[in-house]
């Protein structure tokens, strides 16, 4: 091979190279665009189908009475249950999230909480009753029961409800998915801020 042929398929070789290093360079930048680490953030979350950032424990005290010929009875039920506080990833929609380049800011926009429960802890369960005759000579303990049951149960819910432990829970799930997010993009050497809202919020 002659001199210039071999300078000829040098310079190819080089330049070949070159683009080649080139376009290796840009698929390494666009796999660390933040659109991109943010969509995979979304994809792992969507995964996880749902977060439980919130568990609370609660307990109801109810009485129930019942009056029947000339008779009264009653039984007070004291039921402690645990509810848990849930966020349906699978709700979590591209949509959802804004991405602003100028400030390398993410907002995220979370579907409200879910409860689930209450847990009922059966072993923690306390009861006492008054009027035995009555208890003793008509089915009056077994609905006395039920209506307790019932009323504890939506006593539960009503407690877990309360503004206070909602606060804590959505405090709780907005942390949760911030980091979510945060930390995906900060391993990408992306210095972003990421702020997680309730869609009833107003935008902080």
């Amino acid at each position: 091979m002659s001199k210039g042929l071999f300078r000829v398929a040098l310079v190819a070789v080089l330049a070949a190279a070159l683009f080649l290093g080139w376009r290796a360079w840009q698929d390494w930048q666009r796999g660390y665009e933040p659109e991109t680490v943010v969509a995979a953030s979304l994809q792992g979350l969507q995964e996880q189908n749902v977060l439980v950032p919130f568990t609370a424990r609660y307990v109801a005290v109810v009485t129930s009475t019942q009056s029947r010929l000339g008779l009264e009875a009653k039984k007070t039920l004291i039921m402690p249950g645990t509810v848990r506080y849930e966020l349906d990833l699978a709700k979590l929609k591209p949509s959802d999230l804004d991405w602003d380049a100028a400030t390398n800011a993410l907002t995220v926009t979370l579907p409200p909480l879910r409860l689930a429960g209450p847990e009922i802890d059966i072993d923690a369960i306390s009861e006492f009753q008054g009027g035995m005759i009555l208890l003793t000579l008509t089915d009056a303990e077994k609905t006395l029961d039920a209506a307790n049951r019932k009323a504890a149960q939506e006593e539960l819910i009503k407690q877990a409800k309360g503004a206070t432990p909602m606060r804590l829970a959505q405090t709780a799930a907005r942390n949760a998915i911030e980091q979510s997010f945060a930390m995906p993009l900060r391993a990408a050497g992306i210095d972003a801020k990421v702020t997680a809202r309730f869609a009833s919020e107003p935008a902080r």
